[in-house]
């Protein structure tokens, strides 16, 4: 068994409740109403740019030039890409980007970013990767496995932000970052902890969205 085989095997119980956690079954049915999903979108946001943080904080702790240039690539593309088709997914849900860069993060999203940035710039690069990758692996886990729910989801937005996550180069991607830490091969106990810990902020992140979370008054 590989590490991160290991590693996603250890966090079977949070990994199952993100998979059927209602806000994640309401986007693939089409059942979710679109108020919920306006405001994941506009947390979301705010938490790709301290994703984007996290992995160029991760560079700096990679031991060779292809670790370092994987890493900055990725946020690069966070912050290009990703941030692009954010904006249009913005603009199909009839949210002007002025919204999503004025939204405060709620509680959860600022925990998140900050563990994630904690651990990129103080952990091993082994734990690095441990904590990002969940992000990844956990939302291409959610499209291949409620895939047969899109075939009669009748909210086009719902549809076309899950294909994202059904192509192939996102499983590509998601593939080569886990083989990136086998090949590092850090000890599980090294990692497991940042794992779990990234996959539980997932889970919460998801809750947060389902109850619009808002700081205390």
């Amino acid at each position: 068994m590989s590490l991160t085989e290991k590693l996603r095997r250890s966090v079977d119980d949070v990994w199952s409740a993100i998979l059927g956690h209602p806000f994640v079954l309401g986007i693939y049915r089409g059942d979710l109403p679109l108020e919920r999903f306006r405001y994941y979108v506009l947390q979301d946001y705010s938490y790709l740019v301290g994703f984007a943080r996290a992995l160029a904080l991760a560079a700096a702790r990679a031991p060779d030039a292809e670790s370092m240039r994987t890493m900055l690539e990725l946020a690069y593309g966070e912050l290009t890409g990703e941030m692009a088709n954010y904006e249009k997914l913005l603009g199909e849900l009839g949210l002007p980007m002025s919204d999503a860069v004025r939204t405060a993060p709620n509680p959860t999203n600022v925990g998140y970013m900050s563990y994630l940035s904690s651990t990129c710039s103080l952990g091993t690069f082994g734990q690095c990767l441990a904590a990002l990758l969940p992000c990844f692996w956990t939302y291409l886990d959610i499209a291949e496995s409620h895939r047969g729910l899109l075939e009669g989801n009748p909210i086009p937005v719902y549809r076309r932000w899950a294909s994202v996550y059904l192509s192939k180069e996102y499983r590509a991607l998601v593939e080569m970052l886990r083989a990136l830490l086998d090949r590092l091969a850090p000890p599980f106990e090294e990692v497991s902890g940042p794992f779990r810990t990234a996959a539980l902020y997932e889970l919460a992140f998801w809750e947060a969205a389902y109850r619009g979370e808002t700081w205390p008054a």
